[in-house]
């Protein structure tokens, strides 16, 4: 029988620590104490500075070494993952990169980039998936269902999230017009950079692997961004439709009830792996509603790894580093067979996760 194995993971995030009093210097809005207080975040990981004084992000120097890019940390992130799986880009039959934050809109210019610095093979996919907080494992469950239709062995997904280079103060303390006025602020406050890999691979005859998938789609918008398509040109957009706005009440509603609908689904089709699942590797929009909903769905804190106090919201890749931080630590063993769970919702909206024997 074939199952879908995670044979790598890996990750990297910006070693610039993004403390809450210098964000608010540069984005106005919240206190730093009500940022903690309401969100659970202390500080967040930036790949590029900002001046806080103009509220304007600054490009790194073209002489800087390491990632300056959202392609940089999706690299380094599917490098990881493949050397830890053992494998070569060439053995990769699909390369789906999740983000929101590509460095060019079109033509699937980071994941085909991504795939021209890997030296993939030709006939090997190389899509960017324009997706939210849920993407990851949305994508994950998809790429489960190629490799079990024999079109695929070998897909790498990867999710990562630039949120630094976005960062401008005219833009972020707009509102947004309609029925209601939003304040921008808080995506800058919530949101920081990272990247996240796996690598799924088909196998035979192994307990490992995935036991239990599940995605699923829905409408309610959680996270407004309107500039960048056809309705909404440069020539017609307002500052404020560049912005990211996060709807607080919204999220806060949603994120418990698909939250609890891919789990519950998740638990119904493995009933017998729930109680030996020790990692739980939750989407962290933050850390109070991530604690909540641990909470309500049953589930030890002491299971559910955080990384969002430190690292912010890294939007779909927060599961996958989570992931692969446990795995260089040794927490979790590639190979063990000892079940972890992953679930995720976000803007889309995109929803599901996975039990996975690693």
């Amino acid at each position: 029988m074939k199952t879908v194995r995670y044979v790598g993971a890996g990750a990297y995030v910006p070693p610039r620590v993004v403390k809450n009093d210098r964000i608010t210097r540069a984005i106005p809005g919240w206190s730093p104490e009500r940022i903690e207080q309401r969100t659970g975040i202390r500080e967040r990981r930036f790949l590029w500075d900002f001046d806080a004084e103009k509220g304007q992000a600054l490009p790194p120097p073209e002489d800087v070494e390491g990632p300056r890019s959202n392609t940089d940390m999706a690299e380094a992130a599917v490098r990881q993952a493949l050397d830890r799986a053992g494998l070569t880009p060439s053995d990769l039959d699909g390369l789906y990169l999740v983000t929101t934050t590509p460095d060019r809109l079109n033509f699937c210019h980071d994941a085909v980039e991504l795939h021209r610095r890997l030296g993939c093979r030709c006939d090997a996919s190389a899509v960017v998936i324009d997706s939210g907080c849920g993407g990851a494992v949305y994508v994950a469950d998809m790429a489960r269902k190629l490799i079990l239709s024999g079109h695929a062995k070998t897909i790498a997904v990867v999710a990562s999230t630039f949120a630094s280079a976005y960062l401008d103060r005219e833009i972020f303390t707009s509102e947004m017009p309609g029925n209601r006025r939003v304040n921008a602020f808080l995506s800058m406050y919530m949101f920081g950079d990272g990247a996240g890999a796996i690598v799924l691979r088909g196998d035979e005859g192994t307990r490992l692997g995935v036991m239990a998938s599940t995605s699923g789609t829905d409408h309610p918008q959680l996270v407004i961004h309107r500039g960048g398509g056809a309705q909404v040109q440069p020539s017609r957009a307002t500052m404020a439709d560049h912005a990211f706005f996060v709807d607080g009440p919204t999220v806060a509603r949603a994120y418990p009830e698909y939250m609890m609908r891919a789990v519950d689904e998740l638990r119904a089709t493995a009933p017998e792996v729930v109680p030996e699942i020790q990692r739980y590797y939750l989407h962290q929009a933050n850390k109070l509603v991530l604690l909540g909903f641990a909470d309500r769905a049953g589930i030890p804190q002491d299971r559910v790894p955080v990384n969002v106090d430190r690292y912010g919201n890294t939007s779909a890749a927060s599961t996958l580093l989570l992931f692969a931080e446990d795995v260089a630590a040794g927490r979790v063993k590639l190979g063990s067979g000892e079940p972890v769970l992953f679930a995720a919702v976000g803007a889309g909206v995109h929803f599901g996760g996975q039990i996975v024997r690693v």
